[in-house]
């Protein structure tokens, strides 16, 4: 086991969280020549596990996605690492860093993997990472913390379907193009199951235009999670552009959003508001199309029902 460094050169606000942490994980069994993908918090310093602060002082190495970043995280928890200590893995250089964690690996070094905010290789780089080391035969080993997509989950209230399915879709960042994310959104308006999004705050806006074609359907929004100006609210699809332009704070920050299952209809017909969607988008043959794609419905009922919709 590597030596700590000592009390005295750690962070003020943090020593006796460091020492609890030496107490609570220092006798457990930290393999040599394993990678250890650790996550971090996503906004709120105390967010952080007893086994992460103790691993993190223990690794050789701690490969991250901004080493700048993760310098003065670790500097906050009172945890001093070398420039040498610290390698760059992101998501330009990720293929290739692989090999350099290989090589560290290989000479029995234990090496850390954190992302600039949560879990690594969920929506951040990591992932190949993670891949590349499992095909070498080496170990991974998972440190759990905290996940913006878990966080907003446990305060969003979902609620099982009518026949008592319960769980969830991680879809992340939808396409950044009008189209195609409107695409995307037409294709989860016909998922029964809850959907978990992520977005950046410079294409919030253009995401709130894009989900408010759902209508009534509910919606948790999640922004700055963990933060001082943490904010969440559930509101229909159709009311969040409206909600983002009443306060121009809300633009800020980092999103996480949860589109809540679609409410029972007791209809057994086609799939009537994925149709009404797509014709009021593109013409008759191409929405009956898709939405046959999409729904799994035959075609020629939707064909005959978008007839219908067009008619009235």
């Amino acid at each position: 086991m590597l030596n700590s460094p000592p009390l005295s050169r750690l962070s003020s606000s943090f020593v006796n969280a460091l020492q609890a942490a030496r107490d609570a994980a220092a006798g457990q069994n930290y393999l040599p020549g394993a990678l250890y993908v650790v996550a971090t918090p996503i906004g709120n310093l105390a967010d952080i596990t007893l086994r992460a602060l103790h691993l993190l002082q223990l690794a050789d190495v701690v490969a991250c996605e901004d080493t700048r970043h993760t310098q003065a995280l670790l500097r906050a928890y009172g945890i001093d690492k070398t420039p040498a200590q610290l390698l760059a893995v992101h998501q330009h250089n990720e293929a290739q860093a692989v090999q350099t964690v290989l090589e560290r690996l290989q000479q029995g070094q234990r090496v850390a993997y954190v992302s600039d905010a949560g879990t690594p290789a969920i929506s951040d780089p990591g992932a190949r990472l993670v891949a590349g080391v499992r095909e070498a035969g080496l170990c991974v080993v998972p440190l759990p913390g905290a996940s913006s997509v878990i966080t907003l989950l446990s305060a969003a209230g979902v609620l099982a379907d009518s026949s008592g399915h319960s769980g969830f879709v991680f879809a992340g960042f939808l396409p950044a193009k009008a189209t195609e994310r409107s695409a995307a959104v037409l294709a989860l308006s016909a998922e029964s199951r809850a959907v978990v999004l992520l977005e950046a705050p410079h294409r919030i806006e253009a995401l709130a235009s894009a989900l408010a074609v759902l209508g009534e359907r509910p919606l948790t929004v999640g922004r700055e999670l963990t933060k001082q100006f943490e904010e969440i609210a559930t509101l229909p699809a159709s009311q969040f552009p409206g909600w983002l332009s009443a306060d121009a704070n809300r633009t800020r920050g980092e999103f996480a959003l949860v589109l809540h299952p679609a409410a029972a209809t007791a209809s057994a017909g086609p799939d009537t508001r994925v149709l009404q969607l797509l014709l009021a988008e593109l013409p008759l043959k191409t929405a009956v199309k898709l939405a046959a794609e999409i729904t799994g419905e035959p075609r020629n009922a939707l064909y005959e029902l978008a007839l219908t919709l067009k008619a009235g």
